[in-house]
């Protein structure tokens, strides 16, 4: 399903003439240098044709003939190569007698009757070449291992693109070193074809070695079957293998153009849409490309839009009425790779139509939706991930992120079901270790509750009590009814001791408080009354209502508190802290860090805080 989809696509782009897209036989390569050779073979020029834009050059991507999947063996290219093939040179090599010898052999018998006078200057050019020229100018030390290509004097074209070298790598374009490729029935078109017994690497994934990785390959014994070997294991033709191969690299591509490459934890996401309209699949890319990661709040067009597009399908109105060019009945791929030594491991794979993802980014939206609202701009997909790392000082690192969490994350946003289990207690573990409360961490507790809820509404009818999106004072759920109650408390002891206090009860007993309530609260109850006692003589209104939320708080508990709280009543009891922190004691923690606190009459008005 997965190479077909890839196969496909790169079909339709091909109608589309695609920019950087490769026709057979040829795949875009990262190139640095190109000699310039005169007619009889000597060395004119050598051009720096890197991209010199940026602080650093960069190699120039460039459409080259397809390239050898080397691993122990020495392979050459065709018509280009690195410095250690081409030149006999390397800094990094210990085999470049070998591998120039692999070049030299390979081009000088197929350039021996050419007549085209790129690659008769070519085939002279490596007859007269030794190692030791390389010593001579115009050649530069910073070469080295770069990859090269070849021009003819006077000719802006570069001798790889020439008609009569085409000819040369369809005569030369083979994959079994020689020997006839088996025929099959290709899993991918259902043809009898040719098959590749080695599909080329894939390039792009984070984390994989830069050479590349595959997704399809064999190499050991245990692998092959009925006298099978490598690829006729899976019998791909060779058309398909290069069409797959070719527009996943191409998705994979590293541009700040690139809009249909994400990364999310270790995995490297690619999507695409199924249309043959250009202006259709740009659309449609963007906006799911902003659904994954919204835009910045300095675009507040883009933000405007996308939330008239959450909005709306959660209205069930259609994507229409938004832009008129979206088709909501547009299939989209997503597929998501990690780095698994020399292979990649598909950590995800989902298609459905715009429409139906787009739904499911509207509910996911409503799912974790609090109030206040705990960020300007709606979180990506990926700082959702992150806030599951430990927080050290407010910032968490990626490296720290459980990559089967992340996977199982974007999983369950992409398909509506439920949000992994263990993104809850992940959450809740790490606001416990580092006390970190951050409004994404609730609402990441908030969702996985909320969902589940819905879940089992729409299963066994149940009417378990919904979870809050803001202040509920008439909850009577135990956990949240605490969580409100610690707020209540903190909030008194900051009133009171205001700058003079060095760790609140929240950095030292929210842990505890959350999960074995009895063991706390009595103590924290107690203490609480020498706060009131001072806010009473400086403060008495505020005194007032702080005693009026405890009594109300606490008089909707049972009996005695809780030993313990389950993690689902660990993340309602953060929930509960927020809205009753957000709600009533956000102003007051402003109105204690300013100086207007020195005029007593502003704290002791007789209008809530």
């Amino acid at each position: 399903m997965i190479l077909q989809a890839l196969y496909n696509e790169y079909q339709r782009l091909l109608e589309r003439g695609e920019d950087g897209l490769s026709v057979a036989g040829y795949s875009a390569e990262k190139i640095s240098y190109a000699i310039v050779l005169t007619p009889e073979g000597a060395v004119a020029d050598i051009t720096d044709i890197r991209d010199l834009s940026g602080k650093k050059p960069q190699p120039r991507i460039m459409s080259v003939p397809q390239p050898k999947k080397r691993t122990s063996d020495t392979k050459s290219n065709v018509l280009w190569d690195k410095t250690s093939y081409v030149l006999g040179v390397s800094a990094t090599s210990q085999r470049t007698y070998e591998e120039h010898a692999a070049f030299k052999a390979l081009h000088c018998a197929a350039l021996a009757h050419e007549t085209d006078a790129g690659l008769k200057a070519l085939n002279t050019f490596l007859q007269a070449w030794t190692p030791e020229h390389f010593q001579v100018p115009p050649f530069k030390p910073e070469m080295l291992d770069a990859n090269i290509v070849f021009r003819l004097d006077g000719d802006n074209q570069y001798l790889h693109d020439r008609p009569a070298a085409k000819v040369l790598r369809a005569r030369l374009l083979d994959t079994r070193e020689g020997q006839a490729s088996a025929t099959a029935m290709c899993l991918v078109t259902g043809e009898y074809l040719p098959t590749a017994r080695l599909h080329p690497v894939i390039k792009g994934v984070n984390g994989a070695q830069s050479s590349g990785a595959s997704i399809v390959s064999f190499n050991q014994e245990s692998f092959c079957s009925y006298g099978k070997e490598q690829g006729d294991n899976a019998p791909v033709s060779e058309q398909a293998v290069f069409a797959y191969t070719t527009v996943l690299n191409h998705l994979l591509r590293r541009s700040e153009h690139n809009r249909q490459r994400l990364q999310i934890g270790d995995a490297t996401v690619v999507f695409w849409a199924e249309t043959a309209d250009t202006d259709q699949a740009t659309r449609t890319e963007l906006l799911f490309s902003q659904l994954f990661d919204p835009p910045q709040e300095s675009d507040a067009q883009a933000t405007e839009k996308l939330r008239r597009v959450l909005d709306n399908v959660a209205q069930g109105r259609p994507l229409q009425e938004i832009d008129p060019q979206l088709d909501a009945t547009t299939r989209m791929f997503v597929l998501g790779l990690a780095p698994n030594v020399s292979r990649l491991s598909i950590r995800f794979w989902e298609s459905d139509t715009l429409e139906v993802f787009a739904r499911r980014f509207s509910q996911h939206a409503q799912d974790l939706h609090l109030e206040p609202l705990p960020w300007k701009t709606a979180p990506s997909a990926w700082r959702l991930v992150l806030a599951t790392a430990p927080s050290r000082n407010g910032k968490a690192k990626s490296e720290d992120v459980l990559p089967q969490l992340a996977g199982d994350v974007v999983r369950a946003i992409l398909t509506g079901i439920n949000y992994p289990r263990s993104l809850l207690a992940n959450v809740v573990m790490r606001m416990r270790s580092d006390g970190d409360l951050s409004g994404v961490r609730i609402a990441l507790c908030k969702g996985v509750l909320a969902r589940e809820q819905r879940q089992r509404q729409g299963v066994n009818g149940s009417n378990k009590e919904e979870v809050p999106v803001s202040l509920d004072e008439q909850s009577t759920n135990p956990a949240y009814r605490l969580g409100r109650l610690f707020a209540v408390l903190e909030a008194a002891q900051r009133s009171a001791l205001g700058s003079q206090i060095n760790a609140t009860i929240r950095d030292r007993y929210y842990g505890a408080a959350s999960a074995t309530p009895a063991s706390v609260f009595p103590v924290l109850l107690r203490n609480v009354q020498n706060h009131l006692s001072r806010l009473r003589k400086d403060r008495p209104n505020l005194a007032r209502h702080l005693e009026q939320d405890i009594r109300e708080i606490v008089g909707g508990l049972l009996a005695s508190f809780p030993r313990s709280l389950r993690i689902e009543d660990q993340g309602r009891f953060a929930i509960g802290y927020y809205h009753q922190s957000q709600a009533r004691f956000s102003k007051v923690d402003n109105a204690l860090s300013s100086h207007a606190l020195a005029n007593e009459t502003v704290a002791d008005t007789d209008t809530p805080i």
